[in-house]
C-alpha cells in the first residue's frame, strides 16, 4: 500500500508542476482512448522454478482511458488468462480461468520531464500503476471460486503513428501482486502483503485508438496564455480600431453626399435644353459668327450636327467660324471636370471602403487570437 501511495504522490506532484500549461481539448468528452491488448502471463513462483515460457499462458484484455492532462491519465481495464496450464493444482473447466478488473493511473514521463510541445511524440514512455479485483474460476466440485484484490505496476512503451497521432502501438510489461496470496491464496480478509510467490509477470502488446476531440485533433493542443496586461493592450487596440471605423464611416457619408451632389449637377446639365442659334441668311463674306455669351471651357458647339471649335473673341466672348454660308448652330454647356470628378469620387469611395473592410477584418482576427 505504501508503494501505491508513493506513486500517487509522485503523479500528483508532476500534474501540479504541469498545471500552468494551458491546453485546448480538455472537455470531459475529449481525450478518450480504447485499447485492445494481448500477450503472455506467468506466475512468478513458477518462473523461479521453470522459467517464464515453460508454464506461461495467453492473456487478453482491453482498456478504456481518459487523459486528464498531457502528463496524467486515468482508466479502467480488464484481463482474462487462457486456461492452458495449471498454476494452483486445480484445473478449471473454463476457457478463461482467471480474470482481473481494475482501475489504473498513467504518468507520461516524456511530457512530465521534457514538457508537452502541442502534439504526442513519435515515442513516449509511461509509468502505470493500478489496483482491482482478481477472480479465479475453480472446479465447483472441488472448491469455490477465489476472490482477492490485486495491485499492478508496469511500463508502456508507446509508438504514436501517423501525422494525426490517432493510433498507438504499445509494449506493456507489467507485474501484478495477489495481495491476499498469503497465507491462503484468493481469500479475502487476510492481511494484504506484497509477496513475489503470489505475483504474476505480464508481457503484452496493445493497439490504441484515440477518439477525436472538440479541438479537431486526437490530442491536446497547447494554447498560448495571455496575461492581463496583454489582454488590456489588445482591448485598447480593438477600441482604437473601432473609433477609426466610426470616423471613417462619417467620412464615407460625407463622400457619398458629395457624390450625390455631383450626380445631381450632371443630371441637371444633361436635362438643360440646348442653346440654338439659327443662321437663316446668306452671310456673304462674313467668316465668324459672334456670340454674346461669356467664354467658358464648359461650352460645346455643333454646326449642322458636326462638332466645331469655339474660339475666344473680344476678350471674353465666343465666336464660331461660319465660312459665309447659312448653318444651324447648337451650343450645350456642362460644368468642366464634372464627369472626371464623378469618376474620381467613385473610385475614391470604393478604395476607402476596401481599406475599412480590411482593417475591420484584421481587428476581428486579432480579437479571436
Amino acid at each position: 500500500m505504501r508503494k501505491i501511495i508513493l506513486l500517487a504522490a509522485i503523479g500528483l506532484g508532476i500534474v501540479g508542476a504541469q498545471a500552468q500549461t494551458t491546453v485546448a481539448g480538455s472537455k470531459f468528452t475529449d481525450n478518450w482512448s480504447f485499447t485492445l491488448k494481448g500477450g503472455a502471463v506467468m506466475s512468478s513462483k513458477m518462473v523461479k522454478d521453470n522459467g517464464f515460457w515453460d508454464d506461461a499462458r495467453g492473456v487478453v484484455g482491453a482498456e478504456l482511458r481518459k487523459q486528464i492532462t498531457p502528463v496524467f491519465g486515468l482508466g479502467v481495464e480488464g484481463e482474462w488468462s487462457i486456461n492452458t496450464s495449471k498454476w494452483t493444482g486445480l484445473r478449471s473447466g473454463n476457457a478463461f480461468d482467471h480474470q482481473y478488473v481494475g482501475m489504473f493511473g498513467a504518468v507520461n514521463l516524456m511530457n512530465a520531464f521534457a514538457g508537452y510541445a502541442g502534439a504526442p511524440r513519435l515515442f513516449e514512455l509511461e509509468l502505470v500503476a493500478g489496483t482491482g479485483w482478481l477472480h479465479a474460476y475453480y472446479p465447483h466440485t472441488t472448491c469455490n471460486d477465489g476472490n482477492s484484490w490485486a495491485t499492478k505496476v508496469g511500463m508502456n512503451f508507446n509508438f504514436n503513428l501517423g501525422s494525426s497521432k490517432a493510433w498507438t502501438i504499445s509494449l506493456k510489461p507489467a507485474y501484478m501482486w495477489n495481495m491476499n496470496g498469503n497465507p491462503s491464496p484468493n481469500v479475502l480478509g487476510y492481511e494484504a502483503r506484497y509477496d513475489s510467490n503470489y505475483g504474476f509477470l505480464e508481457l503484452e502488446a496493445g493497439i490504441t485508438y484515440h477518439f477525436g476531440n472538440s479541438n479537431g485533433t486526437h490530442h491536446f493542443v497547447v494554447v498560448r496564455p495571455y496575461d492581463q496586461a496583454e489582454l488590456d493592450a489588445l482591448n485598447a487596440q480593438i477600441n482604437a480600431l473601432r473609433g477609426e471605423l466610426d470616423a471613417s464611416g462619417a467620412n464615407n457619408a460625407a463622400l457619398l453626399a458629395q457624390l450625390a451632389d455631383l450626380q445631381a449637377q450632371l443630371d441637371a446639365c444633361n436635362r438643360r435644353p440646348p442653346v440654338v442659334e439659327k443662321v437663316v441668311k446668306d452671310l456673304g463674306n462674313i467668316r465668324y459668327v459672334f456670340l454674346s455669351v461669356p467664354y467658358s471651357p464648359g461650352w460645346t458647339a455643333t454646326m449642322d450636327d458636326k462638332p466645331v471649335e469655339i474660339k475666344k473673341a473680344n476678350i471674353g466672348f465666343m465666336a464660331i467660324e461660319a465660312n459665309g454660308r447659312a448653318h444651324d448652330i447648337r451650343l450645350e454647356y456642362c460644368p468642366p471636370g464634372l464627369k472626371a470628378g464623378l469618376a474620381c469620387s467613385a473610385a475614391g469611395i470604393v478604395l476607402f471602403a476596401t481599406l475599412i473592410a480590411g482593417r475591420a477584418l484584421r481587428a476581428r482576427r486579432r480579437k479571436g487570437v
